[in-house]
């Protein structure tokens, strides 16, 4: 949580929502100590309020599954990184430099440094 909290510090949260494991509140408390998260920031432990998270993650286990798991972190990164990047795109959440497949291409070239 620490790590996320640290990666996230240009915008940080206003609430945090997790299941119901008794170390979650722990943690959150010695991050507000820390002074790395506000103590203003509201914890949800509904379980109906994560389905969202869940249900991406789904999304993303069936198109990872027929590349049948990872060797090492390096290739899970970048196989991770690339199909998000056209979740991304396919969903409309990111502005494309030019319309249609060429916007695609330079935008993955700006993300990654190299042409598609």
């Amino acid at each position: 949580m620490r790590k996320a909290v640290k990666m996230m510090s240009h915008c940080p949260p206003s609430s945090i929502t997790t299941d119901k494991l008794a170390s979650y509140p722990k943690a959150i408390e010695r991050l507000q100590g820390d002074g790395l998260l506000s103590k203003d920031v509201a914890h949800r432990t509904s379980k109906y309020l994560n389905n969202v998270i869940e249900a991406d993650h789904g999304a993303l286990k069936r198109v990872i599954r027929p590349t049948r798991g990872f060797q090492t972190m390096r290739t899970a990164s970048a196989t991770l990184k690339g199909f998000e990047v056209m979740r991304m795109i396919r969903r409309g959440h990111c502005i494309l430099p030019q319309p249609g497949a060429t916007g695609e291409i330079r935008l993955v070239n700006q993300l990654f440094g190299f042409a598609a």
